[in-house]
């Protein structure tokens, strides 16, 4: 059985490739393909001098720049991974990669803070009813079955989710080439909720795998590019793309979800007599999105 191949895309990820290859076996050099998507640090002769194949995309985006790597790939099974993700345990990838080849889907793991708190990393479908009593009543207050529905990322045992994360997805290469498997014109934020959607159109769920641990910096390569959280092209984003796969109701009704979820943490933190100015930069960011 063949080796997974891992694609992995650098955009001034110098000190997040050393860790990443520092966690990984030797062997993996084989298997691994490298993307630079225009950085001005040296991760791109670190990951050559490690042994991995380098390919150079240009400032293409994430998810073109994935679909770069992709084509290089000559493995059935591929694993697309950030650069900020530490394998701890390198048999994960492995037990990935054999769900893939058992089961035609998105794999997943649970993805862990360095700090070793879950990540928020697994989500339910956008757009649905349900969205809202959890935007009004904290979901650990829910019974469990709700509370799962409303936070997936919080299951101990495997489960269909509707979205998730794409730090580290694993899935059948020919599968992948399918879907694309990211959208070229969407540059940048939630790519991989499209990814999600697009896969669950096509009949491809996306499954998590909580006994499964990847760590995950997160976040850390375009805060600094945008001075900090740019609210209102993520609020835009998430709208276009539920818009784009589910249609305009349920963009509607994810974008009332997000506003009423955001509102309410506002007025807690206020009552609280705390800081709320995130929470409610990103209301506004919501309720622009859903005007324009």
């Amino acid at each position: 059985m063949s080796a997974p191949a891992i694609v992995t895309v650098l955009h001034d990820s110098a000190p997040d490739l050393r860790r990443l290859l520092a966690s990984l076996p030797r062997a993996a050099a084989d298997s691994l393909v490298v993307v630079d998507a225009g950085s001005a640090d040296d991760g791109p002769r670190i990951a050559a001098d490690w042994g991995a194949t380098v390919v150079e995309a240009g400032d293409v985006g994430f998810g073109a720049a994935n679909n770069a790597g992709l084509r290089h790939v000559t493995a059935s099974v591929t694993i697309l991974l950030n650069p900020d993700i530490v394998v701890g345990d390198p048999p994960v990838l492995e037990r990935l990669a054999r769900h893939a080849r058992c089961a035609d889907a998105l794999h997943v793991p649970r993805l862990r803070n360095p700090d070793g708190s879950a990540q928020r990393s697994a989500h339910a479908l956008p757009g649905r009813p349900g969205a809202l009593l959890p935007a009004l009543v904290h979901p650990r207050a829910l019974p469990r079955r709700l509370r799962l529905q409303a936070d997936p990322w919080r299951a101990s045992a495997e489960r269909e989710v509707g979205w998730a994360i794409a730090a580290a997805v694993a899935a059948r290469t020919e599968t992948l080439r399918r879907l694309g498997p990211f959208d070229p014109a969407q540059f940048l934020f939630y790519e991989d909720m499209d990814l999600c959607l697009r896969a669950r159109a096509a009949g491809v769920p996306t499954v998590l795998h909580p006994e499964l641990e990847l760590e995950h910096r997160g976040g850390h390569s375009t805060g600094p590019a945008y001075g900090g959280e740019p609210h209102e092209l993520l609020a835009r984003r998430r709208h276009e793309v539920v818009a784009a796969n589910l249609g305009p109701r349920a963009a509607a009704l994810d974008g009332a979800a997000q506003a009423l979820t955001f509102a309410t943490r506002a007025g807690a933190r206020l009552a609280l007599r705390r800081e709320a100015a995130r929470e409610r930069a990103q209301l506004r960011a919501v309720l622009h999105a859903l005007r324009g």
